[in-house]
């Protein structure tokens, strides 16, 4: 049983450096507690670091007992997952200074980022259902944490609803233990194609519900916009993109190496559920006039496009780089348009971002950078990411789907206008007493998040060429 610590370096500096900060933020007075802030920030760069290592040296290996996977995967899903907590953090720091429970939002997010980095590197049941909660319980904590009317009301929905799909997904997990005897991926992909059909489809579908609620896809995302809605808007950031980083590529590698030989036709599931996500989540987002019940909107619509990359996941060798890629962009672009709605705190509605280019055109520049990226406009990362998971769509047999997006696709444009045509009205009515901004740290990381969707539409191919490699069994 190989039990080698240093494969486990981010996800130990994450839990290690929540209890360090824990403890250290209990003794310091409420001025000082940036300090934990910056232990979080180190250790994600220390994770950052041992990452790119670890890829470096091609140390691909299991550890306990095979449990938890250091492949391609895992490494690329790390970065995402490291860099997006670095914006995060950014994005953060205005928001919660001198907050008398400063300490414990930093906690959290750490917490739930070490959570999501188990999902990711999962390689069976209970490791898969370990990282579901680490990652959850610390995410409701935080949808709750200005403790005002709203954010109270979002957490209960969002706890509830978590609570019953996470009892599905245990009772899932319980049904495809008894049908393949084991719980590892390896023995269950041996198992299964001799098991039970009608126990493996009950089984795959709880584990799957709890993994849909994750990722907020069809039917589990009712928590999505009131969760967006409600939360903080660094919170509502998080829980609109770190969850489904790790949700998607745990079920990628369940559906790739437990369920290749079954008989059960996950392909279509997927496949239609992926349909109706990303049709639902844009027919939702057309009238919105919140900014962030319209982005968490958005983030259902983009969670259907990536849901086609897993819908494919045996059937084309394009699957696994289009979604890595996918989800690196779709991050960095989503992250880049909650920072300006945290910069600016005022700015609720559509209409209060009249005027913006002229007030503050830096942040104008964004917004127009980052929602036309999610539409999937070049030369952002987004765009390159649509194409190729559209191209592993086609590819696997799926071309009515891939129809279907970028049908979807062009009706986002719509809703994604309605935001950014107001940025550019001149009237005097301009709603200039909404652009007051909350501080610079929410502006920086707006402009780095900006300048990565660029750069990764710029330099796409050497990204997908990293992103391109095996999962191990």
């Amino acid at each position: 049983m190989n039990q080698n610590l240093t494969a486990l370096i981010p996800e130990i500096a994450l839990l290690g450096a929540a209890v360090i900060g824990l403890l250290t933020g209990s003794w310091l007075p409420r001025r000082r507690q940036w300090i934990v802030a910056a232990l979080a920030a180190t250790a994600c760069t220390a994770g950052l670091t041992a990452t790119a290592v670890t890829m470096a040296t091609d140390r691909e290996q299991t550890v306990f007992s095979a449990s938890f996977a250091v492949d391609t995967a895992t490494d690329i899903g790390r970065l995402i997952v490291l860099a997006a907590l670095l914006l995060i953090i950014g994005m953060s720091v205005e928001t919660v200074r001198n907050h008398r429970r400063e300490t414990e939002y930093w906690v959290l997010l750490l917490m739930s980022g070490g959570g999501t980095l188990a999902m990711i590197g999962a390689n069976d049941l209970l490791m898969l259902f370990a990282g579901y909660l680490l990652a959850g319980l610390p995410a409701y904590a935080l949808t709750a944490f200005a403790k005002d009317a709203r954010g109270t009301e979002a957490a209960l929905k969002y706890y509830l609803l978590g609570a019953l799909l996470g009892t599905t997904m245990l009772a899932g997990t319980a049904l495809l233990y008894g049908a393949g005897h084991a719980t590892d991926y390896a023995g269950l992909s041996k198992a299964l194609p001799d098991a039970s059909y009608g126990l493996v489809a009950v089984g795959l579908v709880g584990v799957l519900a709890g993994l849909f609620f994750k990722i907020g896809a069809v039917p589990a995302h009712f928590w999505v916009p009131d969760v967006g809605d409600g939360a903080l808007a660094p919170v509502a950031a998080y829980v609109t993109t770190l969850p489904k980083i790790g949700g998607l590529i745990a079920a990628y590698r369940l559906l790739h190496q437990a369920l290749a030989g079954s008989d059960v036709n996950w392909p279509l599931l997927l496949a239609i559920v992926a349909a109706a996500t990303m049709t639902l989540g844009n027919l939702a987002a057309f009238f919105q006039t919140s900014v962030k019940r319209l982005l968490a909107y958005s983030t259902v619509s983009q969670v259907g496009y990536l849901l086609m990359a897993p819908a494919v996941a045996t059937r084309s060798e394009l699957a696994q780089k289009s979604l890595l890629f996918y989800l690196a962009a779709y991050t960095v672009t989503n992250l880049g348009a909650f920072a300006v709605v945290t910069e600016l705190p005022r700015a609720r509605l559509l209409a209060d971002y009249r005027g913006l280019a002229r007030s503050r055109p830096g942040l104008a520049a964004v917004l127009v950078v980052c929602l036309l990226g999610l539409v999937g406009t070049p030369p952002t990362g987004v765009f390159l990411g649509k194409l190729e998971v559209f191209s592993a769509s086609v590819d696997g047999g799926h071309t009515w789907l891939a129809a279907l997006a970028v049908a979807n696709t062009v009706a986002s444009l719509f809703y994604y206008l309605r935001w950014l045509g107001p940025l550019f009205v001149t009237t005097d009515a301009a709603p200039a007493a909404a652009h007051a901004v909350l501080g610079r740290s929410a502006a920086v990381t707006a402009y780095a998040a900006a300048a990565l969707s660029l750069a990764l539409g710029i330099a796409g191919q050497a990204v997908l060429t990293l992103a391109d490699g095996p999962l191990l069994p």
